[in-house]
């Protein structure tokens, strides 16, 4: 039994964080995963930024409001969702990804959660657990699943070298250098038909 584990940001839906700094116009909030490899510091260094410019978990949420998913996503995941067991881990927020599932047609996610004020201020983020991609997965593997994993970022390696097949999605030239043995796409159609050459396989 097959469950395919996909990062959420930069794979299903635009980068949040690329969008609030867009909308909030502060260039330093661009930093992402692909930037930054540890989640924690650059979560704190996020909220240090929000706490300087007096913006709240509200001016976040009005611009994922206005976020809608990559195009092909929701038919990519459609198509998979009826193909197999199918689990979004990313290391965004409830808080954030809400409004965003249900433009995917509700499909389960795994993620994380924020500390906010009596203000609305975003004081600390709790992680589900440590590593929580790879710690995922290693969990599915141990109750009889096999899994597949695809993302774009330095926090989706572990569970895509920890899985039976692991792939890139549009992800950096950096990334596609360091780990050339990691098969990369573009293009959704590429990632279902690898997907399914695994599942298909006898």
């Amino acid at each position: 039994m097959y469950v395919t584990c996909l990062d959420m940001e930069g794979v299903l839906v635009p980068e949040i964080w690329i969008a609030f700094s867009e909308e909030s116009g502060i260039p330093e909030l661009k930093r992402t995963t692909r930037d930054e490899p540890d989640y924690d510091k650059l979560m704190q260094w996020r909220i240090g930024i929000l706490k300087e410019h007096g913006l709240t978990l509200k001016d976040i949420q009005n611009t994922i409001a206005k976020i809608d998913p990559l195009p092909g996503a929701k038919e990519f995941m459609d198509k998979l969702r009826a193909k197999c067991q199918t689990i979004i881990l990313s290391d965004t927020f409830e808080e954030f990804a809400a409004p965003l599932m249900k433009k995917l047609g509700m499909p389960t996610i795994f993620c994380n959660s924020l500390e906010v004020d009596s203000d609305g201020f975003i004081v600390s983020h709790k992680m589900r657990c440590s590593q929580s991609k790879l710690t995922t997965v290693k969990a599915l593997q141990s109750i009889g699943y096999e899994t597949i994993a695809s993302g774009d970022s330095y926090n989706d390696l572990g569970m895509i070298q920890a899985s039976k097949a692991g792939f890139l999605f549009r992800t950096t030239d950096k990334i596609k250098a360091d780990f050339p043995n990691i098969p990369a796409f573009t293009e959704f159609d590429e990632l279902y038909e690898a997907i399914c050459k695994v599942i298909d396989e006898k």
